[in-house]
């Protein structure tokens, strides 16, 4: 039961990273428009306060995704991480009025349906968050 709160823990904080990143990124972005190839430019984008949310995201997500690896197992792992295309949807729409078509909800419905399929077959596979290097080990030491 601990595993699964810091699973859960874990991906909830790697979703928020994520999703606060991408936010700031937009808030950035919609600041420093249009794009231009000069400094006057660069200036505009590293002069929004959001570009260091940004920064200081993208350094807690690297933690929190380097912890989360050390203990949960990699496939639902690596599918719950693009969550945040689901969580990035809904901000978007709330927060710069973006369009939720039916079309996109249907994806966001596809990628989490995929992630749970994932997170059942990790469930009922036998040596649950075992490295394969650790499996290759354990074959050799049975066969001794």
């Amino acid at each position: 039961m601990k595993t699964w709160r810091f699973y859960l823990a874990g991906f909830a904080l790697l979703l928020a990273f994520d999703t606060v990143v991408q936010l700031s990124f937009k808030l950035t972005g919609q600041h420093a428009f249009p794009p231009e190839a000069n400094l006057a430019w660069v200036a505009r984008v590293f002069g929004h306060p959001w570009i260091y949310v940004a920064l200081i995201g993208y350094v807690g997500n690297f933690f929190t995704w380097m912890s989360l690896l050390k203990h949960a197992p990699i496939g639902p792992a690596f599918a719950a991480s693009h969550l945040d295309v689901v969580t990035v949807m809904l901000a978007s729409a709330l927060l710069f009025h973006e369009a939720l078509t039916p079309m996109r909800l249907l994806g966001a419905g596809v990628i989490m349906l995929g992630i749970v399929c994932l997170a059942i077959a990790e469930k009922g596979s036998p040596q649950q968050g075992t490295a394969p290097s650790e499996l290759a080990t354990l074959d050799a030491m049975a066969g001794e």
